[in-house]
C-alpha cells in the first residue's frame, strides 16, 4: 500500500512541516521550559492527537464542508483565531505561559487540553491535511481513505515525538532561565507574540487556499 519510495518522501515533508516554527512546538518549548518534561510531553500528544481529528475529518469528508461552505468555515476560523489570539494576549500581558513560579503552573490535564485544542481549534492544519496527504494516496493502493488515516496517523506520532524531544531540550534550560527574569518574560512576549500571528494568518485565511 505504500511504495518506499513514496513513504519516503512523505516522512521528509512532514519532518520539515513539524520543525519549521509555529504555534504548537512553541507551546510544547513553552511547557517545558515551565513545567518539564511532562508538561511538554502532554502538550506534544496533545497536538499529535489533533492532527488526527483532522484527518479522521478529511477522510470522512467533513473537511471539505470548511472549502464548500462559507459559514462553516467562518465560524471555524473566527474560533480558532480568537483561540490563539486569547492565549497570545494572555502570554504578554500575564506572562503565565513561561512561569516558574508553582502557583502560577497550570494542572497537566489543562496543559493537555490546551495543546489539543491549540490544534483542533486552528483550519489550517485541516486545510492543510485535505491539501497535502492525498498527494501521496491512490486508489491503485487500495482504500484512499485508510491511506489518508495511516498518513495521519504517521503525522501525528512525528509531531507528539517530535515537540516532546523539543520540550524536553526546553527543559534542560528551565533551570538556568529561572534566574533571569528578564529572559522570561521575553520568552512569554515572543510566544505571545508567535501565538498571536498565527491567529492573525487564520484570520487572512479563505477557502481558496
Amino acid at each position: 500500500m505504500f511504495p518506499n519510495d513514496v513513504l519516503l518522501a512523505y516522512l521528509l515533508a512532514v519532518l520539515v512541516v513539524v520543525i519549521a516554527p509555529g504555534p504548537d512546538n512553541i507551546l510544547a518549548i513553552s511547557r517545558g521550559l515551565s513545567q518539564g518534561r511532562p508538561a511538554a510531553a502532554l502538550s506534544s500528544v496533545g497536538a499529535g492527537l489533533g492532527i488526527m481529528v483532522h484527518t479522521v475529518a478529511a477522510a470522512l469528508g467533513l473537511a471539505l464542508v470548511l472549502q464548500t461552505s462559507p459559514l462553516a468555515f467562518w465560524v471555524v476560523k473566527a474560533v480558532g483565531a480568537a483561540y490563539l489570539l486569547w492565549l497570545g494576549c494572555k502570554a504578554i500581558f500575564s506572562r503565565s505561559l513561561i512561569s516558574f513560579v508553582p502557583a502560577a503552573q497550570q494542572p497537566l490535564k489543562r496543559v493537555f487540553l490546551t495543546g489539543l485544542l491549540s490544534n483542533v481549534l486552528n483550519p489550517k492544519p485541516g486545510l492543510f491535511v485535505v491539501a497535502f496527504i492525498p498527494q501521496f494516496c491512490s486508489a491503485s493502493r487500495g482504500s484512499v481513505p485508510a491511506q489518508m488515516l495511516v498518513y495521519g496517523a504517521i503525522f501525528a506520532v512525528l509531531t507528539a515525538i517530535i515537540f516532546t524531544v523539543l520540550g524536553a531540550f526546553a527543559a534542560q534550560l528551565s533551570q538556568a532561565l529561572s534566574r533571569r527574569p528578564r529572559v522570561v518574560v521575553g520568552a512569554n512576549v515572543g510566544a505571545g507574540l508567535t501565538f498571536i500571528a498565527a491567529g492573525v494568518s487564520i484570520l487572512a485565511l479563505n477557502r481558496q487556499r
